[in-house]
Protein backbone atom coordinates (compact mmCIF):
# COMPACT_ATOMS: atom_id res chain seq x y z
CA UNK A 1 0.00 0.00 0.00
CA UNK A 2 1.44 3.36 -1.05
CA UNK A 3 0.34 6.54 0.67
CA UNK A 4 0.83 9.69 -1.32
CA UNK A 5 0.82 13.09 0.32
CA UNK A 6 0.08 16.19 -1.68
CA UNK A 7 1.86 19.29 -0.49
CA UNK A 8 -0.59 22.18 -0.49
CA UNK A 9 1.35 25.34 -1.21
CA UNK A 10 -1.46 27.89 -1.55
CA UNK A 11 -4.07 29.05 0.89
CA UNK A 12 -7.21 31.12 0.39
CA UNK A 13 -7.97 33.82 2.93
CA UNK A 14 -10.41 36.64 3.64
CA UNK A 15 -9.13 39.86 5.16
CA UNK A 16 -11.18 41.23 8.05
CA UNK A 17 -11.50 44.69 6.44
CA UNK A 18 -9.84 44.61 3.02
CA UNK A 19 -7.30 46.60 1.07
CA UNK A 20 -9.05 49.63 -0.41
CA UNK A 21 -7.70 50.64 -3.82
CA UNK A 22 -7.64 54.14 -5.36
CA UNK A 23 -11.17 53.57 -6.74
CA UNK A 24 -12.55 52.87 -3.27
CA UNK A 25 -12.97 49.11 -3.89
CA UNK A 26 -12.16 46.87 -0.91
CA UNK A 27 -10.26 43.70 -1.85
CA UNK A 28 -10.77 41.03 0.83
CA UNK A 29 -10.46 37.61 -0.85
CA UNK A 30 -6.93 36.48 -1.55
CA UNK A 31 -4.48 33.65 -1.98
CA UNK A 32 -1.17 33.29 -0.16
CA UNK A 33 1.48 30.79 -1.17
CA UNK A 34 4.09 29.26 1.07
CA UNK A 35 7.30 31.29 1.25
CA UNK A 36 10.61 30.06 -0.13
CA UNK A 37 14.16 30.72 1.00
CA UNK A 38 14.50 32.94 -2.07
CA UNK A 39 11.58 35.09 -0.89
CA UNK A 40 13.38 35.72 2.39
CA UNK A 41 16.68 36.53 0.67
CA UNK A 42 15.12 38.88 -1.88
CA UNK A 43 13.15 40.66 0.84
CA UNK A 44 16.26 41.29 2.95
CA UNK A 45 18.02 42.81 -0.09
CA UNK A 46 15.10 45.14 -0.94
CA UNK A 47 16.16 48.80 -0.90
CA UNK A 48 13.41 49.87 1.52
CA UNK A 49 14.29 47.10 3.95
CA UNK A 50 17.93 48.20 3.93
CA UNK A 51 16.86 51.64 5.18
CA UNK A 52 13.86 50.56 7.27
CA UNK A 53 14.07 46.97 8.57
CA UNK A 54 10.43 47.08 9.74
CA UNK A 55 9.44 47.25 6.04
CA UNK A 56 10.49 43.59 5.69
CA UNK A 57 7.01 42.19 6.38
CA UNK A 58 5.46 44.30 3.60
CA UNK A 59 8.03 43.05 1.09
CA UNK A 60 7.59 39.43 2.20
CA UNK A 61 3.81 39.64 2.01
CA UNK A 62 3.93 41.27 -1.43
CA UNK A 63 5.89 38.25 -2.68
CA UNK A 64 3.64 35.55 -1.23
CA UNK A 65 0.19 37.14 -1.65
CA UNK A 66 -0.38 36.06 -5.23
CA UNK A 67 -3.95 37.30 -5.48
CA UNK A 68 -5.98 39.92 -3.64
CA UNK A 69 -9.43 40.62 -4.97
CA UNK A 70 -9.20 41.80 -8.56
CA UNK A 71 -5.72 43.31 -8.20
CA UNK A 72 -3.33 41.89 -10.77
CA UNK A 73 -0.38 42.13 -8.38
CA UNK A 74 0.29 43.32 -4.85
CA UNK A 75 3.27 45.57 -4.14
CA UNK A 76 4.76 46.67 -0.82
CA UNK A 77 3.42 50.15 -1.66
CA UNK A 78 -0.10 48.71 -1.93
CA UNK A 79 0.27 46.95 1.40
CA UNK A 80 1.24 50.23 3.09
CA UNK A 81 -2.46 51.09 2.79
CA UNK A 82 -3.66 48.05 4.75
CA UNK A 83 -5.46 48.74 7.99
CA UNK A 84 -3.44 47.46 10.93
CA UNK A 85 -6.03 44.74 11.63
CA UNK A 86 -5.52 43.32 8.12
CA UNK A 87 -1.73 43.61 8.36
CA UNK A 88 -1.79 41.75 11.69
CA UNK A 89 -4.01 39.07 10.13
CA UNK A 90 -1.67 38.55 7.16
CA UNK A 91 1.41 38.55 9.39
CA UNK A 92 -0.12 35.90 11.65
CA UNK A 93 -1.24 33.82 8.69
CA UNK A 94 2.23 34.06 7.10
CA UNK A 95 3.91 33.00 10.35
CA UNK A 96 1.53 30.13 11.03
CA UNK A 97 1.68 28.51 7.60
CA UNK A 98 5.41 29.03 7.10
CA UNK A 99 6.69 28.32 10.60
CA UNK A 100 4.24 25.87 12.12
CA UNK A 101 2.83 24.48 8.89
CA UNK A 102 -0.70 24.84 10.22
CA UNK A 103 -3.44 27.42 10.18
CA UNK A 104 -5.08 25.76 13.21
CA UNK A 105 -5.62 27.66 16.45
CA UNK A 106 -6.40 26.13 19.82
CA UNK A 107 -9.58 27.72 21.22
CA UNK A 108 -11.85 27.27 24.20
CA UNK A 109 -15.61 27.77 24.32
CA UNK A 110 -16.35 30.62 26.76
CA UNK A 111 -19.60 28.95 27.87
CA UNK A 112 -18.70 25.30 28.43
CA UNK A 113 -14.85 25.51 28.44
CA UNK A 114 -14.61 22.78 25.78
CA UNK A 115 -11.25 23.00 24.00
CA UNK A 116 -10.92 22.38 20.26
CA UNK A 117 -9.00 23.44 17.14
CA UNK A 118 -10.30 25.89 14.55
CA UNK A 119 -8.94 27.41 11.36
CA UNK A 120 -7.19 30.76 11.58
CA UNK A 121 -8.45 31.61 8.13
CA UNK A 122 -11.98 32.62 7.33
CA UNK A 123 -12.10 30.71 4.04
CA UNK A 124 -10.05 28.09 2.22
CA UNK A 125 -7.84 25.32 3.50
CA UNK A 126 -4.16 24.65 4.00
Amino acid sequence: MTITHTLLTQLSFTLPRGLVDSSGVAHRQGIMRLATARDELVAHKHRHVQAYPEYLILVLLSQVVIQLGTLESVSPDDLENLLTQDLAYLRELYNRINQTGSAQLPVQCPQCSHQFQTELIMSGEL
